[in-house]
């Protein structure tokens, strides 16, 4: 399998992703990695000689975190973002990732790669962190800030079959983020959506509170990007704030300083369970390739992380399964 990396997008590109992919590379042999970017930026981070499966692939251009997502994947052809949907929609690579512009990246995806037959509005689908460590696939978070009750309909449909066929969860449970759990509850999109969903080839269980969802109270949570952006976010800052007090209340005297040294192991645990990076990138379903975003502030943990995400994505036929299912299991609207 083959893997164009994006190795100028992200806020620390283009060093800790030539790091995570030299980590990668070196891990899986099996895996031939192209690293899409400045070829000189890219080889000052890497010492001694490149392991035989990564390459590097020129593209002089680069997506900026502030630039209009439409417009800079129209008008810069050689950036590395567009370079890597290129490589992938073109059977030079079998999948793309990238930490840059998440609205370029949906642009990207759209634009360049295609949007698989059957779905409108494709979906980034991380997992988030659950207290047994199995996770909540959530979809959509971000890639579309306005959604319809058939786009919902769909992201349940295309996260379900993404979490049996790639996690091998059975049947697996699929929630409503809605701010009650009775069917009536919510804006006149959830409550459509609820309806299309009861009648969807999936198992729905209903609406589903966002303080139950560390719980997993479900096994895929569907919502709007708008929505669920913000869920993503509020976890991602309740996780730092709680870790930050935790931290200072540990350096408060001696005695808690030497508490802090014994339970250290068990609170770098906790760190990781709350971190959502540690479960790889981010897949965006409903286009005619795997396409992973990575998060923004990736280090290189991360980003081998996606690698390792995508490679099991491959290994499951994702992209070929989801589009053979999604032709044959229709919401009735």
């Amino acid at each position: 399998m083959r893997i164009a990396i994006d190795a100028m997008g992200g806020d620390h590109a283009p060093g800790q992703i030539v790091k995570g992919a030299l980590i990668a590379a070196r891990e899986w042999p099996d895996t031939e990695l192209v690293l899409v970017g400045n070829p000189e930026a890219i080889k000052a981070h890497i010492e001694g000689a490149l392991p035989p499966n990564l390459i590097i692939h020129p593209a002089l251009d680069v997506i900026e975190a502030d630039d209009e997502p439409v417009r800079a994947v129209r008008r810069k052809k050689d950036a590395s973002m567009v370079v890597a949907g290129r490589l992938l929609r073109e059977g030079q690579a079998d999948a793309m990732l990238s930490a840059g512009n998440t609205g370029a990246l949906m642009t990207t995806g759209l634009l360049v790669v295609g949007r698989m037959e059957g779905i409108e509005r494709p979906a980034l689908a991380p997992v988030l962190p659950t207290l047994d460590n199995i996770g909540v696939l959530a979809l959509d978070l971000g890639a579309n800030m306005d959604a319809k009750p058939e786009h919902l309909a769909q992201y349940a449909i295309m996260g379900s079959i993404y979490r049996e066929k790639v996690h091998g969860i059975q049947r697996p449970r699929v929630g409503l983020l809605n701010v009650g759990t009775e069917p009536g509850k919510g804006s006149e999109l959830t409550k459509a959506a609820f309806e299309l969903m009861e009648r969807a080839p999936i198992h729905f269980i209903g609406n589903v509170e966002s303080r139950d969802v560390m719980q997993r109270s479900c096994d895929v949570l569907v919502c709007d990007g708008f929505s669920g952006n913000i869920l993503l976010k509020a976890m991602e800052g309740t996780a730092g704030a709680v870790m930050k007090e935790l931290k200072d209340a540990f350096k408060s005297s001696l005695l808690t300083k030497l508490a802090a040294a014994i339970m250290m192991p068990g609170l770098k645990g906790l760190k990781n369970k709350m971190d959502y990076a540690q479960y790889g990138g981010a897949p965006l379903l409903g286009v005619n390739g795997l396409v992973v975003k990575c998060h923004g502030s990736s280090d290189a943990e991360s980003v081998k992380n996606a690698v390792r995400q995508a490679r099991l994505a491959l290994q499951a036929r994702l992209i070929p399964t989801l589009a053979a299912e999604i032709k044959g299991k229709e919401v009735s609207l």
